[in-house]
């Protein structure tokens, strides 16, 4: 799935609820309507989950709505079978991976892929605007539900202005906004930046799972 821009209301990101572990998950997601979905597919973090499960939660959901495996420094082979068994149908990709790996992964799935990046200065969103995968998301670390200095995002993006297309990350990337985003403060968030996408996973939690109470107020206010 690659979401276009022109598909979308004018000013309208599009939404992402990372991290759908339970059935009750997806359901709630299949009635509130997410943009994207997304599934932790490497091992080891505290929303992992396997093929199996993201299978079963992909047909839980919508078919409108589009899946997303997450991926960290996972081999060649572990998401060649996920895109295999059709339960996903972007890769985002939060480890170390480099252009030769974001190009050969596009080679072997034909999937879009999001590249991630941690943002602590700069430097590291210039390392975004030279990537090589037509989506990146900016995220202050792997599931830290904390924001980033935006103050930092805001001055690269005005610098880059006069040279770049304003509708477009410079680099000609479309982009998601992620790392500590709430219902409280999306808004704002996209007022501000206007990204193509928002990213949201511990913050529509509660006591560490999925509420849909707070799904729902994050879905409104993004969308607002």
């Amino acid at each position: 799935m690659h979401v276009k821009k022109e598909n979308r209301p004018t000013n309208r990101p599009i939404v992402k609820i990372c991290g759908l572990r339970r059935r009750e998950d997806a359901e709630a997601a299949g009635f509130l309507q997410p943009d994207l979905a997304g599934f932790i597919l490497s091992p080891g973090y505290r929303r992992s989950i396997d093929i199996e499960k993201a299978k079963t939660l992909r047909r839980i959901l919508s078919p409108q709505i589009g899946t997303v495996g997450v991926f960290a420094d996972a081999s060649y082979a572990e998401i060649v079978r996920a895109a295999d068994a059709g339960c996903i149908s972007m890769i985002q990709l939060h480890g170390s991976e480099d252009e030769t790996y974001i190009r050969e992964i596009t080679a072997l799935t034909g999937l879009p892929v999001i590249k991630a990046f941690r943002i602590g200065g700069t430097e590291d969103l210039a390392a975004a605007a030279a990537s090589s995968a037509p989506w990146v998301l900016l995220d202050s670390g792997s599931g830290t539900g904390r924001c980033f200095d935006w103050n930092l995002l805001d001055r690269f993006l005005k610098a880059q202005a006069a040279e770049h297309d304003r509708s477009l990350f410079p680099g000609g990337h479309r982009w998601i906004l992620a790392g500590g985003l709430t219902a409280e403060n999306v808004s704002a968030a996209v007022q501000r930046f206007h990204p193509d996408g928002v990213d949201v996973s511990s913050k529509v939690e509660t006591g560490g799972w999925k509420d849909p109470a707070k799904m729902a107020a994050f879905l409104a206010a993004a969308r607002q």
